[in-house]
């Protein structure tokens, strides 16, 4: 867990109050000023109202620049942002036709496939030209293509499971899922930072649901163990199905799962384990196979495998792998299956030619190149940061890396300074966030040159001194060291 120094914390403290005092006093006056204008509610109550239209009308619309920026071009290492205008204090915002080329630095395009492919390319538009855009239909009726076939025995086959079955979108895959997996009478122990489409899964399936502390294996031990002594609520009856539920990486955290401490509790007290991949598949491992390669877990010992096609592969959807007994299951059950459209055929043969490409089936090696280019650019990256005196959460080989910014005046700064000098950054900050935990999220991709780095930390660093986020003091620079060195002998 992130550790906010004192003085940082009182003064972020003080910023979101003076905010929020601001923008009451704007309220108040704006009461007054429309006081004989007529409600034209006839008697509704106001739909949008309470702390969240507060948030959003005082305090987003006024940095809203910084967020859903659009582009014109594919998210590759370079894309063009389109320049947006406001004449109204940026409570809207219009586009204008000038484009500004700018280094990427927000997309997950981890293995640099959501751009044109020399392999993946050619086979997309043929597949485009034999099954078109959409299958108009779901899974059941005529959605099924031998695409889809195919898709799901490939990717059973690089996860290492007996079966998988894919969806047309990711946060469908575990907001829809978990329900079907789960109800009444069962206990979901899910991780305090798991991503939003498992905590809507969660609250939708009525299983009892607890938390542990993020990535902390002792904690989900006593909480386990409480939670089978205790038993069911009022009635204490024996749980009838108890799920873990954790991430490969943490999204806004850039961490990975201690998952073989995890799995081995897992296995202690006879509890199921689902692991949620998004942003590890594909993108760590030495195959690209995620996690389970990376920390040395046998998929056998993770029970339902979940993740998507959206970061490295450059399409859209996610998967479910696990047992052929639970494929078939959910095949029967899970609405996601039985009632939305299918994935788009093109958009599968992406995810099969990308996965072909990782595993070196297309008759090259540029998989493996692209695997190896992901690992050292995020390492460099990281190690970068942290010498220039960033806070930089994360762990080594992971793509993500947030650095923290703390104070809510520092989130458009920082974000306005870097597009000005053309890189093109994500700032989060809250509801995705806590409050205190405002960061910008740095995603690395196997596209980046060392140049592009090397340009991005340099901008960066100067935006840095500017917006003032460098908690710690830096490393002496190597070089002048060495001329120092020289100097003096």
């Amino acid at each position: 867990m992130i550790t906010i120094p004192y003085l940082t914390a009182l003064t972020t403290y003080f910023s979101y109050g003076l905010l929020f005092a601001f923008g009451q006093l704007r309220d108040f006056f704006r009461k007054i000023f429309d006081w004989w204008h007529a409600s034209n509610l006839q008697g509704y109550a106001p739909i949008c109202l309470g702390l969240e239209d507060f948030y959003i009308r005082r305090l987003y619309l006024r940095i809203q620049d910084c967020f859903g920026r659009p582009i014109a071009s594919p998210p590759d290492a370079w894309f063009d942002v389109v320049e947006r205008v406001s004449n109204d204090n940026n409570k809207t915002l219009k586009r204008t036709t000038k484009i500004n080329r700018c280094l990427n630095l927000g997309s997950y395009n981890y293995l640099g496939f959501a751009a044109a492919d020399e392999y993946c390319t050619p086979r997309v538009i043929e597949t485009l030209k034999r099954f078109s855009t959409s299958t108009c239909s779901t899974r059941v009726d005529g959605g099924t293509t031998t695409i889809h076939t195919e898709l799901e025995k490939c990717v059973a086959n690089f996860v290492g499971k007996p079966a998988a079955i894919v969806f047309g979108m990711g946060y469908v895959t575990n907001s829809a899922i978990l329900p079907v997996l789960i109800g009444k009478g069962g206990l979901i122990i899910s991780d305090s930072l798991n991503h939003n489409s498992i905590v809507n899964g969660a609250r939708g399936s009525g299983a009892t649901i607890r938390v542990f502390q993020h990535n902390t294996p002792y904690h989900l031990e006593k909480v386990l163990r409480e939670q089978i002594a205790e038993g069911q609520p009022r009635t204490h009856r024996p749980w009838k199905k108890i799920i873990v539920v954790v991430e490969g990486i943490y999204s806004m955290e850039g961490e990975l799962c201690k998952l073989p401490e995890i799995v081995a509790i897992c296995k202690k007290y006879r509890a199921y384990v689902y692991l949620d991949e998004a942003h590890s598949i594909g993108a760590v491992g030495k195959t690209g196979r995620g996690v389970c390669e990376l920390l040395g877990v046998d998929t056998a010992d993770v029970d339902i495998m979940m993740g998507t096609f959206t970061k490295s592969f450059g399409s859209c959807g996610g998967y479910i792998a696990g047992s052929k007994e639970l494929i078939q299951y959910l095949k029967y059950s899970c609405p996601a299956h039985l009632y939305a459209t299918s994935i788009s055929p093109p958009a599968a043969q992406q995810i099969i030619s990308a996965i072909k490409v990782i595993l070196g089936e297309d008759g090259s090696s540029r998989g493996a190149q692209k695997l190896a280019r992901i690992r050292e650019n995020s390492n460099f990256f990281r190690s970068e940061l942290q010498k220039m005196g960033f806070e930089v959460l994360g762990d080594n080989d992971s793509p993500i890396m947030p650095i923290m910014l703390y104070n809510p005046a520092k989130i458009p700064a920082f974000s306005r300074e870097c597009l000005k000098q053309k890189v093109a950054v994500v700032t989060v900050a809250f509801p995705a966030t806590p409050l205190l935990l405002a960061r910008a999220r740095i995603c690395i991709s196997a596209a980046h040159s060392r140049e592009d780095l090397v340009q991005a930390l340099d901008v960066i660093s100067r935006v840095g001194d500017m917006v003032g986020i460098k908690y710690f003091p830096a490393e002496p620079n190597k070089q002048l060291q060495d001329e120092a060195g020289l100097k003096l002998e």
